[in-house]
């Protein structure tokens, strides 16, 4: 069953970029926004997916492996950066294929808000995440078949502070102005 967690993880990553795209094509192409926001709004019924297929796998019996881990992490990062990454998606559309206006660059200290601003949100990921994780452990109650997910949590503490580090490093020695 992992094969199958494996590939949900995967058909999930890929199809939450082929539904933004064609959410983009369809809004900004054929100038149909309600079609266009329906395909952005299938984003979160793949993250569904992947969480009842975890579920599944766990409650049948399966050990739980780095996979049913990363499971736990992509919901909490698609979550809490789907919007942003919509966002980020939309605005580097608008500028390559319909001439709109050119993302902006941000330097200093508002780059560094805007640095701090993505830890936080990375913490927000963070702790859903870990609730999936903790809820996994909980509901298998058994510690030899969820010892990946114990250290899951660890490794993902430590990126967690340390993306705060370098959030925190901008305020210190701010980003530089981009080179015209």
């Amino acid at each position: 069953m992992i094969n199958i967690i494996i590939w949900t993880i995967i058909a999930c990553e890929i199809g939450f970029w082929v539904v933004i795209a064609l959410g983009l094509i369809t809004r900004y192409f054929f100038k149909n926004k309600r079609l266009g926001f329906f395909f952005l709004a299938l984003t979160p019924i793949l993250d569904l997916i992947l969480l009842i297929v975890t579920a599944v796998d766990l409650t049948n019996g399966a050990t739980a492996t780095q996979v049913h881990a990363i499971a736990a992490v992509y919901l909490g990062i698609s979550v809490v950066f789907g919007k942003s990454m919509i966002q980020w998606a939309d605005e580097r559309f608008l500028y390559y294929f319909q001439k709109g206006p050119q993302p902006r660059w941000k330097s200093g200290y508002e780059y560094a808000r805007h640095s701090l601003k993505g830890s936080l949100k990375h913490l927000v990921a963070f702790v859903i995440g870990v609730g999936f994780l903790v809820t996994m452990i909980y509901l298998i109650n058994d510690p030899t078949r969820t010892e990946t997910l114990q250290s899951m949590l660890q490794v993902w503490a430590l990126v967690l502070g340390i993306d705060f580090a370098i959030s925190l490093s901008y305020f210190i020695w701010p980003r530089a102005e981009k080179p015209r």
